[in-house]
């Protein structure tokens, strides 16, 4: 059963409508076809009208959507053949809400790492809702250096409200994995794109967040805190989330005016969750097109440029 939005109620009548329609006309066998065509253009004009003004909160819905295409549904769809997926930080354990291992990209070898929140309830709950400890940042970081001695490029997958916030991530060193990671990346000798596919949360995003090319999904948001925190902690309620979102800046085109992205992946009409075939051709074909950009460049002249670029956000220059 589809799930539906508060703001996409408009679209939802339409479609009950048009599946009315077709019910009746197996039923009566009377021809309804043209009914159903003005339906179907009324459909497509209101959801790109509904689209094209969301505002920074219904972004944030819509990066939460529950049909919403996760990490590894990604990864398999967009690989030649079954990937191969690798496990544990060798130092306490494999974190399930990190997920990472070798797949085929049109006949390449790339190391794909992502945030992975689980499709049902059973399943968030195994993957720890996305939210990844120490260990999954070490993990990511170990299969990062994995990728780079044997020469081979690195795309992530960031969809997180957070790294894990418990006592036990802060006991086994949750800012310095984030932080190691950070150093890390910067340095990586092989090419890296990151992706927000969903929620780019803080810290959380960040720890896998580090590469040659950072894109955004166009329905997606990335931030220091979430529009819930920041109201809670503004306004001592969530009651404000909505003036939150709008504040903080968080959508893709607003972080790419701030130069703090490289670009926007466009999703298919009516978001990444309505037509998910479209959305796994649209990212690999902008996946190879970014990775055969990032192979024609020296390795040094990578890293230097990555350097550059992150070093540069957040300066002001008083003219």
């Amino acid at each position: 059963m589809t799930t539906y939005l508060e703001f996409e109620q408009p679209i939802k009548e339409l479609t009950e409508q048009i599946e009315k329609l077709k019910e009746s006309e197996k039923k009566t066998g009377v021809d309804v076809s043209a009914a159903i065509a003005d339906l179907e253009r009324a459909l497509e004009q209101k959801t790109k009208e509904i689209y094209d003004n969301l505002d920074a909160w219904q972004r944030v819905q819509v990066s939460r959507h529950p049909e919403r295409p996760y990490t590894i549904q990604y990864i398999e769809a967009i690989t030649d053949n079954q990937w191969i997926e690798l496990h544990g930080d060798r130092t306490v354990k494999d974190d399930k809400a990190m997920v990472g291992g070798f797949g085929m990209l049109d006949g390449h070898s790339v190391m794909f790492i992502g945030q992975q929140k689980g499709i049902n309830t059973k399943m968030r709950q195994y993957r720890n809702f996305g939210m990844a400890n120490p260990e999954g940042y070490r993990k990511a970081l170990r299969l990062m250096k994995l990728a780079e001695k044997f020469n081979k490029p690195i795309v992530t997958f960031i969809d997180t409200p957070g790294a894990y916030p418990g006592l036990e991530a802060e006991e086994r060193g949750q800012g310095e994995a984030i932080a190691r990671n950070l150093y890390e990346m910067m340095r990586l000798k092989v090419p890296v794109i990151c992706v927000i596919i969903g929620e780019g949360a803080s810290g959380g995003a960040l720890g896998i967040g580090i590469g040659d090319r950072v894109l955004m999904l166009e329905n997606t948001w990335y931030s220091v805190i979430s529009p819930e925190s920041c109201s809670s902690i503004l306004w001592r309620t969530w009651d404000q989330k909505v003036t939150a979102s709008k504040a903080l800046k968080l959508t893709a085109n607003d972080m790419l005016s701030n130069k703090l992205i490289d670009g926007i992946i466009k999703e298919p009409l009516g978001g990444a969750h309505a037509n998910r075939d479209e959305m796994f051709g649209i990212m690999k074909a902008e996946l190879l097109k970014h990775l055969a950009e990032l192979k024609a460049l020296d390795a040094n002249e990578r890293v230097n440029q990555r350097i550059e670029k992150f070093c540069a956000m957040g300066v002001v220059v008083n003219s």
